[in-house]
């Protein structure tokens, strides 16, 4: 898992490259989403799926 420096560092990067301002005080916040973002990517990529898998077709409604 990444640490709070690396976390603070693509905090700093995002943020830089959006060009938005973060108040500090949402650091705790920001930080604990993109970990819970981080997890839930590490599942998605951990899930085994074969190189003969199709993908599912396109539902329009």
């Amino acid at each position: 898992m990444i640490d709070e420096t690396q976390f603070d560092s693509l905090i700093d990067a995002g943020t830089a490259l959006l060009g938005i301002t973060v108040d500090p005080a949402w650091g705790p916040a920001i930080r604990l989403h993109l970990g819970i973002s981080l997890a839930h990517a590490a599942t998605v990529l951990d899930f085994p799926i074969s190189d003969e898998t199709d993908p599912a077709p396109v539902y329009r409604a």
